[in-house]
């Protein structure tokens, strides 16, 4: 028997996240919770005006329900307008959006301040170990002064980037680290992330000690740029999302560290909201947001001594999947392989 028509919007596809787990987890709670349920998926592919009218488009075959995670949040509230005027209800997923029934996303801050005391502990552990090399050379080994660092923001159109950053600022104020340059990257695009990076290695030879990346695909984009220059090691270099790529970068200590948010979490939660609110129930919530009800997941950091028990232990990826033979020995220097061999 049918009981309704919910419509899932995504952004873009250049993120892994979006098409390998938010999309199949949660389609597959809507089948699993409602079996009588519709239902539409489109990816708007960074193009605003194109998830207007994929958002038009499911209107008119009547979704009861909108999830949408806008690509323009300013332009989203027209499609919150829009639904609300047809009678449909709108989730803001992943970023706010103004009109909105209900929002279900992360604490993104709080990733920024995660991120910001991530690099500024590893930073300064790598200068210290620096100063002590040195020291044992003999005393030649003078201090090279403040360390620096370049932040890698995502879009300064997207709210959650702006977030990102302030928590960010927030983390390293107050810290004897220098802010050499900070860029706001348009559509969080790795290629953009990887030239300007190229550009500020030219700029501050010798100067940069770590890199503050929004989300990892930019911390691939800037860890490519900083080998492309050279450096070994490569600076500290953090990353958002807890993709497959950046955990194999972690274990081979190309980057330093990633947030791991479980978006088969938030893609669950926001699929049994979408149910509920479709079958008339007034779900309640753990916050309000600009007057929204809201539902903040908890993110967690993940560095190298972490990989074992958040990623593998929570089955986020599979030993298999990391370990691919290119980073076999990473994986046994950092005991995820091998042990029952041994």
């Amino acid at each position: 028997m049918a009981e309704g028509t919910i419509g899932l919007l995504l952004p873009e596809a250049q993120t892994a996240r979006y098409e390998a787990s938010d999309r199949p987890t949660f389609v597959s709670v809507v089948d699993r919770r409602c079996p009588g349920c519709t239902v539409l998926y489109a990816n708007a592919g960074q193009d605003a005006a194109a998830q207007l009218q994929q958002a038009e488009s499911m209107l008119a075959q009547g979704a009861d329900v909108l999830v949408l995670d806008a690509v323009d949040t300013v332009a989203a509230v027209g499609i919150a307008v829009q639904a609300k005027r047809l009678g449909a209800q709108v989730i803001a997923y992943d970023r706010f959006v103004d009109g909105a029934d209900y929002y279900v996303s992360y604490d993104y801050e709080f990733i920024g301040f995660l991120l910001g005391s991530a690099l500024v502990g590893a930073v300064k552990e790598r200068v210290d170990e620096r100063a002590e090399a040195r020291a044992d050379d003999g005393p030649d080994g003078s201090d090279d002064g403040r360390p620096g660092v370049l932040l890698v923001h995502g879009s300064a159109t997207e709210p959650n980037a702006l977030a990102i950053a302030a928590g960010t600022r927030r983390a390293l104020e107050g810290e004897d680290i220098d802010v050499l340059a900070e860029h706001f990257t348009p559509d969080w695009s790795p290629d953009k992330a990887t030239e300007w990076t190229e550009a500020m290695l030219t700029r501050y030879p010798g100067q940069v000690d770590g890199i503050l990346a929004a989300n990892d695909g930019m911390a691939g984009g800037a860890i490519a740029a900083a080998k492309a220059a050279g450096l070994d090691p490569v600076p500290v270099t953090t990353g958002q999302d807890g993709e497959l790529a950046a955990v194999q970068r972690i274990i081979a200590g190309d980057q330093y560290m990633t947030v791991y948010k479980a978006t088969d979490q938030q893609a669950q939660t926001a699929a049994e909201l979408a149910v509920r609110v479709l079958r008339g129930e007034d779900p309640r919530a753990s916050v309000v947001i600009e007057g929204v009800p809201t539902m903040l997941l908890a993110p967690r950091a993940v560095a190298a001594a972490d990989v074992q028990h958040v990623i593998v232990d929570g089955r986020v990826y599979s030993t298999e999947q990391i370990c691919v033979p290119a980073y076999e020995a990473a994986c046994e220097r950092a005991g995820l392989i091998g042990q029952e061999e041994s």
